[in-house]
């Protein structure tokens, strides 16, 4: 059989092809959805100057309890709330993080306008970078997909399409905040509202001057930004989000978390997300360190600042970053990540397999202890914290996955997940970058379908989709110049074919490709003697294999079937590199995978 490299050209060449079959089919569809409107783009086209989003304000979406009647969001009297809005800290003219974009919410107050309805006005819009962010909802009862087009500062011109999910229907896996409540005039409903954060690609090297929104009415717009390329920054470590699980409740606790560094630099940054959450957070204070052993650091933790104030408070569904630290980090250490959380915090964004003992202190701030004396509790799993970025260096290249990615049955506080492993061969060799390595695996994580519905208290810890995350955690890491998907077992053993299966990593690298990532696929683990694995579900996995091996929509695969079966029963894991559960490899199993890798093909 050919090797992934000497079948690019092909496969290039196979997919060319065929995206041009789509994309004519496309067109067809856009001219017959364009000619009834062509007198009004025209119009459009031919309207003054592009303003500042606010003063298009043509919708009022936002009414306080007092007055619901004040605003009219969709048409028939529903609207958002005001005071639902304040207690998850959206709050008028607050900046918010979200996906790496930064957008402003309209500084507004109940009762005025507060959004554009989409009608092909031109925006003012100044920045350079990756993507730009939209702060979205549908109010046409369903998913609103439009197309506008984008102005840069030297005159070209591109275009893009964009994805507004309905304010009531909307998946809440992809939302950036839920409300509790709709207002209508004869009282509030008890019923989600859901506003959200969408980013389209921009071009990184040219700074862009206008956007033409969309003509679609429907679609209303509340914050449109240039999200700013990550320059100068390399992703560290990451950990995705599986879940929004009921915690302590923490008052005046500690957290000190231990993380692993892929890749080192003279700088560093770290990332918190309140992702699910209906509620801020706060930090109030925040250090790092290297760790010496157990909760104690080599040397005094350094404290870090978000906008230059020691706390920071996270409203929900955003992000906060701390300031750029000139502190040396070293590749493949271990760093303490402490942070304060006055409280009370009931539940909290986590992602639940760390493979990592991290560390809770008795009552206190103790983010600046160098002993680990006050931290007498131990945690297994990552609070909050979702991302440590190094200055300079490459970029990064993002792992997707399940437990299989991130570690489940390697050895605890070792750090040999496969993609440890392959972050140790990078940093050895010389032959391509040096790229930090980011495992963004969840446990119990599939292709298809949400276990973690993506709102409220979690009792599944295995996250949403991978189409559903896609776009948090692969295209808004930090630098990310690669991706690798190694997923599907799940949606195999919950019954779904191999057909269903493709057709879903098929779209993963259609999306990933859209924003101009090279991404690479790996083949299904064997998985016989587990009681699942029944000879209908091998017959899917071979299935899904032989496609794998000969799609023609990814940049490359890594063959870990064939670098871990048991070549004299090849529906089985060598027993070498079997865990002992025949689903996940061992340690030794972990390695054998990322020592098949061909570097090259990053």
């Amino acid at each position: 059989m050919a090797s992934p490299m000497s079948r690019r050209g092909a496969e290039q060449e196979g997919r060319s092809v065929r995206r041009g079959v789509r994309g004519f089919a496309v067109v067809l569809v856009l001219i017959a959805s364009v000619l009834p409107v062509a007198s009004a783009q025209a119009e459009h086209d031919d309207r003054a100057a592009p303003l500042p989003l606010e003063r298009l304000f043509d919708n009022t979406a936002v009414s306080d309890a007092g007055n619901p009647a004040a605003a009219d969001f969709d048409g028939a009297g529903a609207s958002l709330s005001a005071e639902d809005l304040t207690a998850a800290g959206w709050t008028p003219g607050r900046a918010l993080t979200v996906q790496g974009a930064t957008l402003t919410w309209p500084d507004r107050v109940a009762g005025l306008p507060d959004n554009v309805r989409a009608n092909g006005q031109s925006v003012a819009v100044a920045g350079q970078g990756d993507a730009l962010a939209f702060l979205v909802a549908s109010t046409s009862g369903a998913d609103l997909t439009a197309s506008g087009t984008v102005t840069y500062a030297d005159g070209t011109v591109s275009s893009y399409a964009l994805t507004a999910p309905d304010w009531r229907r909307g998946a809440l896996a992809t939302k950036a905040v839920a409300l509790p409540h709709v207002n209508t005039p004869s009282g509030p409903l008890a019923e989600k509202a859901r506003l959200y954060v969408v980013t389209v690609p921009a071009d990184a090297a040219r700074s862009v001057a206008s956007v033409q929104l969309p003509l679609a009415p429907d679609l209303h717009v509340f914050a449109l930004s240039v999200r700013a390329a990550t320059t100068g920054w390399t992703g560290a470590w990451a950990a995705a989000t599986s879940g929004y699980p009921a915690v302590g409740p923490w008052t005046d606790r500690t957290l000190r978390l231990v993380v692993h560094t892929s890749v080192g630099g003279p700088g560093v940054r770290l990332r918190f997300d309140n992702t699910f959450a209906a509620a801020p957070v706060r930090i109030g204070a925040a250090t790092v360190a290297v760790q010496e052993t157990g909760a104690a650091a080599q040397a005094t933790p350094v404290r870090l600042t978000f906008g230059g104030a020691a706390d920071a408070e996270i409203p929900a569904g955003a992000q906060a970053y701390s300031d750029p630290l000139a502190s040396d980090v070293p590749a493949g250490a271990d760093l303490l990540v402490s942070f304060h959380l006055p409280g009370p915090v009931a539940a909290a964004p986590v992602h639940r397999l760390a493979q990592q003992r991290s560390y809770l202190s008795e009552p206190g701030d103790h983010t600046a202890d160098g002993a680990a004396t006050a931290y007498t509790g131990v945690l297994t799993n990552w609070p909050l914290l979702t991302g440590v970025d190094v200055a300079g260096g490459p970029g990064s290249v993002v792992v997707i996955g399940d437990s299989i990615t991130d570690g489940d049955r390697s050895t605890v506080d070792a750090n040999r997940r496969w993609p440890d492993v392959l972050a140790g061969r990078l940093r050895a060799q010389s032959a391509v970058p040096r790229y930090g390595v980011l495992n963004q695996g969840i446990a119990g994580n599939s292709v298809i379908a949400d276990r973690y519905p993506g709102d409220g208290v979690s009792t599944d810890s295995a996250g949403v989709s991978a189409l559903h995350r896609l776009d948090r955690d692969v295209h808004a890491q930090t630098s990310v110049r690669a991706a690798i998907v190694l997923e599907g077992i799940n949606d195999l053993l919950a019954g779904r074919s191999a057909r269903t299966l493709t057709a879903g990593l098929e779209e993963i690298a259609d999306r990933a490709h859209a924003r101009g990532l090279r991404v690479l696929v790996a083949t299904l683990l064997p998985c016989g003697g587990e009681p699942r694995c029944t000879a209908a579900l091998e017959t899917e996995r071979t299935a899904a294999n032989a496609w794998i091996r000969q799609n023609d929509v990814f940049d490359g695969v890594l063959d870990f079937d064939a670098a871990v079966r048991d070549p004299a029963q090849p529906s089985r894991m060598l027993p070498a590199y079997d865990s002992g559960d025949h689903l996940h490899p061992g340690d030794a199993g972990l390695a054998a995978m990322a020592e098949s890798v061909d570097l090259t093909l990053l």
